[in-house]
């Protein structure tokens, strides 16, 4: 019998004033409750109970333990009343992770998750960085390409495509590039990871693979929003995420080039730490982003131009 059995035993003895009692009350022998009630006296150090052939009488030491132990039960129960009611009804802070242009469809989503589920109380974090999420304490994150660590498991969310894209202005000076080898010719604006230092790839089609790309580039920067007003400001051409320039293209402030030769698109994820359970908010949560970015890049889908 553990020490919370044993203090359970006490303290029904304790109410119900003899062993047997106890034992009926707990569904346990009266022996079983006499041992742990024996058990929990030698663990403490003292008398708790005064044994006579009558009646079991507290100590003096066994009144004060026992309101010490009767309020653990009690906070015990109630623990366990909220872990049951958390199963039904998700509640608590939910702290995420996502890229910092991830608030482009992360936040036009949010208002009707907190409008269903008004006792989640969210906590996001827009970052480039490679978060740890056990060791910061993240409950998701949002996060595309290769997630190799098998610390955490994942589900996918929107895909997106990768674009080049430029102004007017800047085409209009400097001409459209036909082909990949005449973006030497161009001023390129890209995007350094804020945790490498490298600049990133362009995902250019399979022809490209392992043949060396010379751009020339004007600008780098560690946030791709800097990226992309620099690249409204026609100082070059730049690769943007569909979704971040879906609105300049369609007005006309950026024209995307080179279509034919850029590659297969990325696809976000939600993963969270594979050692904890799902619990009811973060399950709730990821069921609701999936439902939603797949819906919307469903409908982005079926009204792009053909």
């Amino acid at each position: 019998m553990n020490k919370i059995n044993g203090i359970q035993a006490f303290v029904k003895t304790a109410e119900l004033g003899s062993f047997v009692a106890a034992g009926r009350a707990l569904e346990i022998s009266a022996s079983a409750v006499g041992k742990g009630v024996a058990r929990l006296e030698q663990e403490v150090g003292v008398r708790l109970l005064q044994r006579s052939t009558r009646r079991l009488q507290l100590t003096a030491e066994g009144h004060l333990f026992h309101e010490r132990c009767r309020r653990i039960l009690d906070e015990l129960d109630d623990a366990q009343a909220m872990l049951s009611r958390s199963r039904e009804a998700p509640r608590g802070k939910l702290r995420v992770s996502a890229p910092v242009v991830g608030y482009h469809f992360l936040v036009p989503v949010l208002p009707e998750f907190l409008h269903r589920y008004p006792d989640v109380e969210l906590d996001v974090n827009f970052t480039d960085r490679a978060v740890d999420l056990i060791h910061e304490g993240i409950d998701v994150a949002i996060r595309s390409g290769d997630l190799p660590d098998s610390r955490y498991v994942s589900r996918p969310l929107q895909r997106f495509r990768l674009l080049l894209c430029a102004t007017p202005a800047y085409l209009n000076r400097h001409g459209v590039p036909a082909s990949m080898e005449e973006m030497k010719e161009h001023a390129c604006v890209r995007f350094r990871h804020p945790d490498t230092g490298k600049l990133l790839d362009w995902p250019l089609r399979e022809e490209w693979a392992g043949r060396p790309l010379s751009l020339r580039t004007v600008l780098a920067c560690n946030n791709i929003e800097a990226v992309f007003n620099a690249t409204l400001r026609s100082i070059g051409i730049a690769c943007l995420p569909d979704f971040l320039v879906r609105d300049a293209l369609a007005e006309g402030q950026l024209v995307s080039v080179l279509e034919h030769e850029m590659g297969p698109g990325g696809q976000f994820k939600a993963l969270w730490p594979s050692s904890r359970h799902l619990s009811p908010k973060v399950r709730v949560f990821v069921d609701h982003l999936g439902a939603r970015l797949n819906a919307l890049e469903q409908c982005t889908s079926d009204n792009a131009p053909s």
